[in-house]
C-alpha cells in the first residue's frame, strides 16, 4: 500500500478545516490535537488497499477521496467520494482491521492522519467524538446505497452529472481537473461513454471540457439535468452533517 507523503501544513491548514475535527468541543480536539499527523494526498495516492490491515485513519480537509470497489479481474467502480466532510476509513471503528474497498486520491490535496489505535480508543470513549463519527457513517451508507441504485437504474449522463455535481461540492469550485480515463474508471464504464457524456454536456453549454479540466458554466442547469440522486444525497448530508452536538452529548 502506498505512504501518504508527509509535510508541515501551511498557516491556513488547520485540522479544524475537517468538519469532524472543526466540530469537536475543544476538551476532546485538544486531546486529538498532538497525535494528529499533516499529511500530503496528491492525485492518485493510496491511502488504504483492500484487505490491507489499516494503520490510520484520514480526515481529508482539502481534495477528494475516492472510495472504490474492486473486482477479481482489476476492474473498479466507485461506490462513494469524500471531502472535508469525511473520515476514512469507517471500518477502523465499526469492528473492521481492513476493508473491502480501495481509498484513492482523486484529486490532489492534504489532510491528517490519526493512528488506528487512538482512534479506537477515543471511539470507544462516547460523547462528542463517538456521535460525530455514527452521524458520518450514516451519510456515507446513504451515498453509497443511492450510488448502486443509481448505477443501476439512471442513464451514463444521469451518472456523470451525479458524479460532477458531487465532486465539485467537495471541492467548493466549478473546476474540475480530471482525464476522461479516470472518470470512467470512477462510473466503472468505458472511455468511449464518457467522451461522448462529456461532449453532449459541452455542447448543450452546461460545462466546457479540455486537456483533463471540466469547467462548469451552467449550474442550475446541470442540476436540473441529473437524476434524484444527486439531491437525496445532499439532502442526506446536509440533514446529518451540520455537525452540530446535542446538549447531552456536547456536555
Amino acid at each position: 500500500m502506498s505512504l501518504a507523503m508527509k509535510s508541515a501544513p501551511s498557516r491556513l491548514q488547520t485540522p479544524k478545516q475537517n468538519l469532524i475535527l472543526g466540530a469537536l468541543p475543544d476538551p476532546e480536539y485538544k486531546r486529538l490535537l498532538p497525535a494528529l499527523e499533516f499529511i500530503k494526498m496528491p492525485l492518485g495516492q493510496v491511502l488504504y488497499e483492500t484487505d490491507v490491515p489499516m494503520t490510520h485513519a484520514y480526515f481529508p480537509v482539502t481534495g477528494i477521496i475516492s472510495l472504490l470497489y474492486v473486482m477479481e479481474n482489476g476492474e473498479s467502480a466507485e461506490i462513494a467520494i469524500a471531502g472535508s466532510e469525511a473520515l476514512i476509513s469507517v471500518s477502523l471503528f465499526m469492528g473492521g482491521e481492513s476493508t473491502n474497498s480501495r481509498s484513492v486520491s482523486q484529486n490532489a490535496g492534504c489532510g491528517y492522519r490519526l493512528k488506528a489505535g487512538i482512534l479506537r480508543r477515543e471511539f470507544d470513549l462516547g460523547g462528542p467524538f463517538q456521535y460525530l463519527l455514527l452521524r458520518y457513517t450514516q451519510a456515507l451508507m446513504v451515498q453509497m446505497t443511492q450510488t448502486a441504485a443509481c448505477n443501476r437504474h439512471h442513464t451514463l449522463d444521469q451518472q456523470l452529472c451525479r458524479w460532477l455535481l458531487l465532486s465539485l461540492d467537495r471541492l467548493h469550485s466549478e473546476v474540475l481537473t480530471m482525464t476522461q480515463q479516470l472518470i470512467a474508471n470512477m462510473l466503472g464504464v468505458t472511455l468511449e461513454g464518457v467522451t461522448g457524456a462529456l461532449d453532449k454536456l459541452h455542447a448543450d453549454g452546461l460545462i466546457h471540457h479540455n486537456k483533463g479540466v471540466i469547467t462548469v458554466l451552467d449550474r442550475p442547469a446541470l442540476e436540473r439535468r441529473v437524476c434524484e440522486c444527486y439531491l437525496a444525497v445532499k439532502k442526506e448530508f446536509n440533514r446529518l452533517l451540520p455537525y452540530s452536538l446535542p446538549a447531552k452529548v456536547a456536555a
